[in-house]
């Protein structure tokens, strides 16, 4: 029983979301608005829950979870991320004509299995943690049944996702049957360096395949242009920021509390995705029309910047990862929020000519947008300068310094896609169309976004330090109850 006021979050949110689908049984069609607040409700209670554990160093459940700095920084990331996807979601289930109380129901249940797998430091905690947001994901990329980009996104999503899924998994238990723990801090102990094998190699390899899926790594990122285009867009937001981030705790549970004796062996490996990753990601989107596939090949070279922090493995390289994730979340939602402002009747608003002349209609949310874009291609003073910054430097004080030039030129082909969205909204000629109806819940994360945007580019310490302290993953834990039964 002590054990269950450390989860008391995850209690509380799985709570919550069972709960908004009984008020979505008593809530009629036109008042679909109130779920949206209801869930809004259950994660602010979440987050309240959470914050008692702000300071907290345990491992609980029987070795199961960690409850420290590193799964607090996280779960705040996956919770924001949540609520500003149901911030900008409401109007486009509007649009859609979308039942809003199942699709707030499995964002809650996405949310859930990304705060476990923030705290796992168990392989099968981590692999539950991993379905829970895997098949809320799955679902949520086909909602909008009448739509056939919708649909072909569910299934190549759950086709690749169980062919990677079951890479990891196998690799997962190679790394049981060598050392017989799924407990990565006694995995830590039993692999050692020096004294890895083929078989061990292989484990690892599959691993990083499995992870690599998750976060869109090259050549495992061929699934992310086609359901992030045909998922709904606030979807593609949440599973661009929030699976994103929850793959890289797991990726840094597992190879530096699981496996930091064989860094030898893996980081290679993370280097050579790092660079493939980066490139290729940001040539492919060179060529995009459409918005959502311009955006996700930019969130694939992301993944490669932040793999930049993996490899260089220091303190430094920790804390750019942790800041990185933020302005990265804040950047991305943003975008995404405007993207989802611009779907109306009968127009899509997905490609780049619906930017057209958007500053003449709707100049704040063109002003947004210019700073989005700005921060995603890591222009001072945005935010993604700063992390930008933070992670180049990284890898130079490590002693990577080509891997670091090949980054900067990776950011200056980029600054081409991103610079060519604000001409669309800020020079080429406005087109007639539907008008834009922006709801009080768009708004809210317009400026949200925005404000991060901008506050942390001009005063990241805040920001910066938070992560430091919670990058203390590695500390002796106190330990909750017995570790076996």
């Amino acid at each position: 029983m002590q054990d269950f006021q450390y989860i008391l979050p995850e209690i509380v949110l799985t709570a919550g979301a069972l709960l908004l689908l009984v008020v979505d049984l008593f809530t009629s069609r036109q008042h679909q608005r109130v779920l949206g607040w209801c869930a809004l409700a259950v994660l602010g209670a979440t987050a309240l829950t959470l914050l008692p554990f702000s300071g907290a160093n345990l491992v609980v459940s029987r070795g199961l979870l960690a409850i420290d700095g590193f799964a607090f920084f996280f779960k705040l990331i996956f919770l924001g991320a949540a609520a500003i996807t149901i911030l900008m979601s409401s109007s486009y289930l509007e649009a859609e004509g979308l039942n809003a109380g199942e699709y707030y129901f499995l964002i809650l249940c996405a949310t859930l299995g990304m705060m476990f797998m923030a705290s796992g430091i168990d392989l099968i905690a981590i692999f539950i943690g991993l379905e829970t947001m895997a098949v809320a994901f799955y679902i949520l990329a086909g909602y909008v049944k009448p739509n056939r980009r919708s649909n072909e996104a569910a299934v190549k999503y759950f086709l690749l996702g169980a062919f990677s899924l079951g890479l990891l998994l196998y690799g997962m238990s190679l790394l049981y049957g060598l050392s017989g723990t799924t407990n990565l801090r006694e995995l830590s102990a039993t692999f050692v360096a020096g004294e890895s094998d083929a078989l061990l190699l292989v484990a690892m390899i599959l691993v990083i395949a499995g992870i690599g899926f998750k976060i869109a790594a090259v050549p495992f990122h061929m699934w992310a242009p086609d359901v992030y285009e045909g998922a709904p867009t606030p979807v593609t937001a949440f599973l661009s920021v929030g699976s994103k981030a929850a793959a890289f705790a797991m990726l840094l549970r597992i190879f530096f509390e699981g496996l930091p004796g064989l860094v030898e062996e893996w980081r290679p490996i993370f280097y050579a995705l790092a660079i493939i990753t980066m490139t290729l990601g940001n040539i492919a989107a060179i060529t995009q029309s459409n918005i959502k596939r311009m955006l996700a090949y930019s969130s694939i070279a992301h993944a490669g910047y932040i793999l930049i922090g993996v490899v260089a493995g220091t303190p430094r390289g920790f804390t750019a990862i942790f800041v990185y994730l933020v302005v990265y979340a804040f950047t991305q939602l943003g975008a995404f929020a405007v993207v989802t402002m611009l779907r109306r009747e009968n127009v899509a608003g997905d490609e780049l000519k619906d930017l057209s002349g958007l500053y003449f209609r709707y100049p704040v949310a063109a002003f947004a947008m210019l700073f989005f874009m700005l921060s995603l291609g890591g222009i001072p003073p945005t935010a993604g300068f700063m992390g930008k910054f933070w992670l180049f430097s990284a890898a130079m004080e490590s002693g990577y310094v080509w891997l670091a030039v090949v980054a900067v030129g990776n950011s200056a082909i980029s600054l081409y896609y991103y610079i060519r969205v604000i001409v669309y909204m800020w020079i080429k000629e406005e087109i007639a169309g539907p008008p834009i109806r922006i709801s009080p819940g768009m708004v809210a994360a317009l400026v949200i976004t925005l404000v991060g945007t901008i506050v942390f580019g001009l005063y990241p310490r805040p920001l910066f330090e938070f992560a430091a302290a919670s990058t203390q993953m590695l500390r002796e834990p106190v330990i909750v109850g017995a570790l076996f039964y």
